[in-house]
């Protein structure tokens, strides 16, 4: 869309100049809401009330008292413009010093030719390095204003600007210096834009009224119903701001043993069970079983045949205990006379 050269010094970068983005959208015109007939405007002329064809059409200026200085196209480009072909370089400066309300169109800046190349990588490469951009001045349809050259990976990239005294003057728009915030909001709202950034993607990005508006064009077309969505209303106060701010703060200061269920964040892992203090009585991990009537009745029984049977080989043992003494006391009774007669 543009041909010309970069200048700064004495070297001379020539480029050509490409369009970097492409605004999308449903493009509307005006219908008749009747018929759908076209809507045509046409250019007439309040002082003689005749229809105007454009290549009789100027430009003009009228000033405070109502009069009229007629321009015309052949005046304004016999105009001179020393930034017409020329990327005129200004200054090198800090890109920290570019305000990025005086940004508005971007472009990308190719090398005209395979000759350019070299002094195209140099400008680009010392930019890099020096972390600086360039102010410049550019002509394009006509008009001149500033630009702001930089680089953009492999590329340089050009972003016309607005003058300086184009910026308004903000005033007493920015709340009053009295106001002012505690650590522990700062910290809060910290706390939430870190959630609000966990995972963001700008490929991701839609924009929804452009996909809510193509689904009402294809409705009508189609004669089919037409699809109603409603837009949330805005808050109109911060409470709700202040809620979500405590709830992330009530979020990142779970107790040990809770899970964070915010996408993104690991789950805690739960704490170890207490160990018991000393002197107290250990607890079965079991629950204790509950015996019925009969089965109380059966064991008692069974313990009480043990029992018995218990004392019935304890008698047969003291009585084979006793006969074996008096045997052997009768036995010692009938020996001694014989002990005596072999003496």
């Amino acid at each position: 869309m543009w041909k010309g050269a970069i200048g700064f010094g004495l070297v001379s970068v020539p480029v050509r100049l490409y369009a970097a983005v492409q605004e999308h959208g449903l493009r509307l015109h005006q219908v008749h809401d009747a018929d759908g007939g076209r809507i045509h405007l046409k250019r007439v002329c309040e002082a003689c009330g005749e229809q105007v064809d454009y290549e009789h059409i100027a430009k003009g200026y009228q000033d405070d008292e109502g009069h009229t200085a007629v321009v015309t196209q052949d005046e304004l480009a016999g105009l001179p413009l020393p930034s017409k072909k020329l990327i005129d370089v200004l200054a090198f400066v800090d890109a920290g010093r570019i305000d990025p309300l005086q940004l508005s169109s971007g472009y990308y800046l190719a090398p005209e030719s395979a000759a350019a190349s070299k002094p195209y990588v140099l400008l680009r490469e010392t930019l890099k390095q020096t972390e600086r951009v360039a102010v410049t001045k550019i002509a394009l349809r006509t008009r001149e204003s500033l630009a702001l050259l930089r680089v953009h990976g492999d590329l340089l990239t050009l972003h016309t600007m607005y003058w300086p005294d184009e910026i308004r003057d903000a005033g007493d728009l920015a709340p009053p210096s009295s106001v002012t915030v505690r650590p522990q909001e700062l910290k809060m709202a910290t706390s939430l834009m870190d959630t609000l950034s966990e995972e963001f993607d700008f490929e991701e990005l839609e924009d929804e009224y452009e996909i809510a508006l193509s689904e009402l064009i294809s409705a009508h077309l189609s004669d089919r119903p037409v699809p109603r969505k409603e837009t949330a209303p805005a808050p109109d106060n911060v409470i709700d701001l202040m809620a979500a701010l405590q709830a992330s703060i009530d979020s990142a200061a779970r107790k040990p043993g809770e899970t964070d269920e915010r996408p993104g964040r690991p789950a805690k892992k739960a704490a170890a069970p207490a160990k018991p203090a000393r002197g107290t009585a250990k607890t079965s991990a079991a629950p204790r079983k509950r015996t019925s009537a009969k089965e109380t009745a059966a064991a008692s029984a069974t313990s009480t045949g043990r029992k018995a049977t218990a004392k019935t080989g304890t008698a047969k043992t003291s009585s084979a205990k006793t006969g074996t003494a008096k045997t052997a006391k009768k036995t010692a009774a009938t020996r001694k006379p014989g002990r005596r007669a072999a003496s």
